[in-house]
């Protein structure tokens, strides 16, 4: 049964009006005691949202102790007491009729829907473990934790992969982790690009859909209040993006961008600021490899280790870092018999190409416009100012850039690191009103490795990492896939044999479903952790183990909003429905029956840094209730996780300058040197080349961001639309899409195309179309049917589709349309030199 709000409200209401109708024909004198109501007790209790991105603060309203609404808990820095509609909607997931309410075990072949039979958990668990413990026995590596959504990073991801020792695939390469790349190698912290909004005069919304989903690191609540905010203070916002979406009420100006071509408008506005001098040459010598001295090969010239500056004072090449020395930016040198110029001299003659005419043809947007925009981003950061924040001067550089998951296309890292540099040149980086990468300004381990990497020589793991294919790497599923099912070419010499598979939907959620599902069928045995019973699971598991929703234990989390200092505790409002477990409490016991439970202890001591009296004894068995009291009393709080369950989140201090800003931080930025220069990523070039990776591969590992023709441009005129895919408020990836109250709010899948592009090829509003993608590499085509929606909101060149459908295993979410998934694809061409996902193609649309 598909069940609606409306049949939902006429079944509630028909229930009740039945009883108010026997009652009523009986009389009151045949009412018994039981049918007396009795007291009824209405409470509130602190958890968070489990669908969301952002775990925003929820009070669960409870009768008799069963959760019957959900709103916004004001206590909570990122929600304030407000909900969007998945918040809401959620009550619907946890009482969804078609949730695993049971262990399940399979009875058919794999790769077609399964049928089950029901098990209790210690069959179910030890099916799973026998399997798990000999292939670790075998090799730990060919044993593989797949996550899709994690909440408990230092449980989930960490302890327990480390117990196991096992391989650790993400979803961060389908996400935005082009953009985390781009930044952690440059610059260092974890995070991709976000204004500082309470200060930003000046704000690109780069692919960002403000209004209508997240953005870096948080979600769709936080970031359209604080660009309210930010409006009011008089913010100007730029949208930058092929579709308006919803951001057109906010937005100043719409730059309607060709699909891919960020790279491209990111060098034009480099180009309009070298041009105009609007430069801040003290925050480039002061903290950037701009000043260090590179040869005509392309690197740094050195004497030893060390890299040469070429200082003013002096006229003479000394050590960088040598203090009293005012390192020179531009000219050329001689320098130990090799003429030499600063790294910043480099990229001034590199972008002197890229003007903003040439990129005007390959982005469609206008000459006027980027040399406008360039003009008032160089105004607008006030080079030289300051301003005063909670008692402390720093640089004030009031131009911020949101830039999230759009950085997922091909040239995707270094889109992104072209972004940096344009942010570098004003010294809007880490400044009060500039452009963040986290809520925290902190280097990550990944800035040090991404400049260290050994590439390797083969055979290589299917996630090809330290690969001459890809030495910077996010861990895409879909490359992994590609590699199993093509060994000889990627040098692969084993897959993957046992799969954990973590609330994980590979086969619907991820680009080139075909790749993923071929690769899966070749796993020995899944077992499947979650709520409902996923297209994954439904195809490929042998053991499903259900998964609690928000019915659970889970964290700890920040619930900082950027300024304050919170973190959070998801708690069970109610005890798990049904037969279900939380994901810690499932984890405790399976490590038990494979023999590494003492390990995972040790290891959930270490991540959650529990010592002394509040560190695990690996000799007790725990709930995950104490696993969180444990880490509460570590944190100092008396009651320990008893204070979440009263309050649901710990709102500390509001964060101070030094930890927000890289200027503020001590040392300045962390102590590290941003790479405004690349140097390592020539030398992966060179070592790629040497190692036989064809062009493809090592072709964007260059020191500057490079411009290059697009794969996708390729394929014959024929194809002669870009498609992009979108998120919908109503829905978080594909884990909303079955529940009724938010499939009612979206609709279904549909194509939006520009209604001049339809008038041309004969289509109307509401006309089913056909849709085939083509891949200009292999020249494989790929198709599907779907609605079309005629609207201005995208360039004629064009056509979207929202990404939340395309399943087929809960009957509420049969009927909703395909996944634009279907249409990607990986491999050269379509991923980036990171292994990073590309969401672009070329397709054609014709009636159906």
């Amino acid at each position: 049964m598909r069940v609606t709000r409306r049949t939902f409200l006429k079944g509630t209401g028909a229930t009740g009006a039945a009883l108010a109708a026997r009652r009523l024909l009986r009389g009151p004198e045949t009412l018994r005691a039981a049918e007396i109501p009795q007291a009824y007790v209405e409470d509130f209790v602190p958890t968070a949202c489990w669908i969301g991105k952002q775990d925003c603060g929820i009070l669960a309203r409870r009768i008799n102790g069963r959760v019957v609404s959900l709103y916004g808990n004001p206590s909570n820095p990122r929600n304030l007491g407000t909900l969007c509609p998945k918040g809401v909607a959620q009550i619907a997931a946890l009482y969804d009729p078609h949730r695993v309410k049971t262990p399940l075990v399979r009875t058919n072949e794999k790769g077609v829907p399964g049928t089950w039979r029901q098990a209790t958990w210690d069959e179910a668990l030890e099916l799973a473990a026998e399997q798990i413990r000999t292939t670790l026995e075998k090799d730990p590596s060919l044993v593989v934790w797949q996550k899709g959504r994690s909440k408990s990073k230092y449980v989930y991801d960490e302890a327990l992969t480390e117990a196991l020792g096992c391989t650790k695939i993400g979803h961060g390469a389908f996400c935005s982790d082009a953009g985390y790349r781009a930044l952690e190698y440059t610059m260092g912290p974890k995070g991709v690009l976000n204004p500082d909004l309470r200060h930003s005069k000046l704000i690109l919304a780069w692919g960002w859909n403000a209004v209508a989903a997240g953005g870096n690191q948080l979600c769709w609540i936080t970031w359209p209040r604080q660009l309210i905010e930010a409006k009011e203070n008089g913010a100007k916002l730029i949208t930058i993006d092929p579709r308006i979406r919803g951001t057109a009420h906010f937005s100043d100006r719409w730059l309607p961008i060709r699909p891919g071509t960020d790279l491209a408008l990111a060098l034009a506005l480099c180009h309009v600021l070298v041009k105009n001098d609007t430069i801040d040459r003290e925050y480039l010598r002061t903290y950037t490899n701009a000043p260090y001295l590179v040869g005509p090969d392309g690197y740094f010239v050195r004497r030893g280790d060390d890299p040469l500056v070429w200082d003013e004072r002096a006229g003479k090449a000394v050590p960088a870092g040598t203090p009293g020395v005012v390192p020179a930016l531009e000219g050329s040198f001689e320098v130990d018999g090799v003429t030499a110029k600063p790294a910043f001299q480099v990229f001034v003659e590199h972008v002197e190409r890229y003007t903003p005419a040439w990129a005007a043809e390959i982005t469609g947007i206008s000459e006027g416009e980027i040399q406008l925009l360039g003009t008032e981003i160089g105004e607008a950061a006030s080079i030289g100012s300051t301003i005063v924040v909670d008692g402390v001067e720093l640089p004030y550089r009031p131009v911020g850039v949101m830039a999230y998951h759009a950085m997922q296309q091909e040239l995707g890292f270094q889109a992104t690191r072209a972004m940096i540099l344009m942010l570098m040149l004003i010294g809007a980086m880490g400044a009060v009103g500039g452009t963040l990468g986290t809520t925290k300004w902190e280097i990550d381990d990944n800035y040090f490795a991404l400049d260290a990497i050994e590439i390797g020589d083969g055979p290589y793991d299917p996630l090809l990492k330290s690969s001459r294919f890809f030495p910077i790497n996010s861990g895409n599923p879909a490359i992994a896939a590609t590699a199993i099912l093509d060994p000889e070419t990627y040098d692969v010499a084993k897959g993957y044999e046992v799969m954990i598979l973590h609330m994980s939907n590979a086969a619907v959620s991820y680009p080139d479903t075909q790749a993923i599902r071929a690769a899966y069928r070749r796993l020995r045995f899944v077992v499947a952790i979650g709520p409902w019973l996923s297209e994954t699971a439904d195809l490929f598991a042998d053991v499903v183990l259900p998964a609690a929703t928000l019915e659970k234990y889970e964290g700890p989390g920040s619930a900082s909003d950027g300024y304050l200092d919170a973190v959070m505790v998801r708690t069970p409002p109610m005890p798990p429905l049904y037969q279900s477990r939380g994901e810690t409490d499932i984890y405790l016991q399976l490590t038990e029956r494979i023999g590494v439970y003492e390990a995972f202890i040790e290891h959930l001591n270490e991540q959650l840094g529990l010592t002394g009296p509040h560190a695990l004894d690996p000799s007790r068995r725990y709930t995950e209730r104490e696993v969180f009291d444990h880490w509460a009393k570590q944190q100092g709080l008396e009651e320990g996780i008893a204070y979440f369950e009263e309050n649901g989140v710990w709102v500390k201090d509001p964060l101070p300058p030094s930890v927000r800003y890289g200027y503020a931080t001590d040392p300045p930025f962390g102590g590290v040197i941003h790479r405004f220069y690349g140097e390592s990523l020539l030398r992966y070039q060179e070592q790629m080349r040497e190692k036989g990776a064809p062009e493809t591969f090592w072709r964007d590992y260059t020191p500057l961001p490079t411009w290059r023709p697009l794969t996708m441009d390729s394929s014959p005129p024929q194809y002669d639309l870009y498609l992009i895919s979108y998120k919908l408020i109503e829905h978080k990836q594909d884990r909303t899409s079955f529940i009724p109250l938010l499939s009612e709010l979206s609709g279904g899948q549909r194509l939006d195309i520009n209604p001049a592009t339809a008038a041309a090829k004969g289509i109307s509003h509401g006309q089913m179309v056909w849709v085939e993608s083509h891949n200009a590499v292999t020249g494989e085509t790929r198709r599907v049917k779907v609605l079309a929606n005629l609207t201005h909101a995208v360039r004629p060149d064009v056509v979207a589709m929202p990404h939340h459908f395309g399943l087929f295993s809960n009957p509420n979410s049969k009927d909703l349309g395909p996944s634009a998934n279907a249409l990607l694809f990986t491999g050269p061409g379509y991923v980036g030199m990171t292994a990073d996902a590309s969401f672009h193609v070329k397709v054609r649309v014709e009636p159906a």
